[in-house]
């Protein structure tokens, strides 16, 4: 088995290359990657990995960053701390996922199931059935407190999130903008990213909802929000112009 292990704690990854060879003798282990940045440039070269685990907190940021700026379709096991980002990493190439300190009988389970699932369909087949998995979580609506009252805004009726001023919006196809009690990050995991796209650290977007895309400064794009006219600048962050355009060209 050739593996690639995207961790940024050496004694971690050091860890779990010591157990993975007590399960897996024959195991091959091409690269050790620290970060975002170097997981970025080694994936979009040629690489022939069977499978990878993966750290979620990296030296530079949180691993999600890495498929928004890749293509990938090797299988992963999720190797992490925190417990929060189960439903975001099943949205991805995911075979399981395990939490630190890893457990060499979890361990071992994950690899089995690997196997197992590779030995009977070929990945593609395998990432259809999580993401018709993971499809039924979605979430279909927001409830949000106006006064005394309440309102359930139905998330085929967002044309956007965004954030300002520290606080957090729903912006919806009537024109109206409404204060949420979620933080960007938290809706990320909760929506279809089919549907979705988080075009910089301050908005995600909904893909019908974009009526132009323009040119601007430093190889960024501006969006046009169908009714959104807000300080909030709807600007493609650079490092994300790239996987946006391929989001909008699917």
């Amino acid at each position: 088995m050739n593996v690639i292990i995207v961790e940024d704690e050496q004694l971690a990854a050091q860890r779990l290359l010591r157990t993975l060879k007590e399960i897996v003798p024959d195991v091959t282990v091409s690269g050790i990657i620290s970060s975002v940045e170097k997981a970025v440039n080694y994936f979009n070269q040629p690489f022939d990995a069977e499978l990878i685990f993966m750290d979620i907190q990296l030296e530079d940021g949180i691993c999600f960053e890495i498929f928004e700026r890749t293509h990938m379709s090797v299988p992963i096991i999720f190797t992490t701390a925190f417990d929060q980002y189960t439903l975001r990493a099943f949205k991805q190439n995911s075979i399981d996922y395990l939490l630190k300190p890893i457990n060499a009988d979890d361990l071992k389970n994950a690899i089995d199931k690997y196997q197992n699932l590779h030995q009977k369909f070929n990945y593609s087949q395998i990432q259809h059935a999580l993401d018709k998995l993971v499809s039924n979580n979605y979430k279909e609506r927001f409830l949000i407190k106006l006064g005394e009252h309440y309102k359930s805004i139905g998330i085929e009726t967002i044309n956007c999130f965004y954030s300002c001023e520290s606080c957090t919006f729903i912006f919806t196809n009537t024109a109206r903008s409404y204060a949420i009690d979620y933080s960007l990050d938290k809706i990320e995991n909760l929506i279809d990213p089919s549907q979705f796209y988080r075009i910089n650290r301050n908005m995600i977007v909904r893909i019908d909802a974009i009526e132009k895309i323009f040119t601007y400064s430093s190889n960024r794009l501006k969006i046009g929000i169908h009714g959104f006219d807000n300080n909030t600048d709807a600007i493609v962050s650079r490092d994300r112009v790239k996987s946006f355009k391929q989001w909008m060209d699917r």
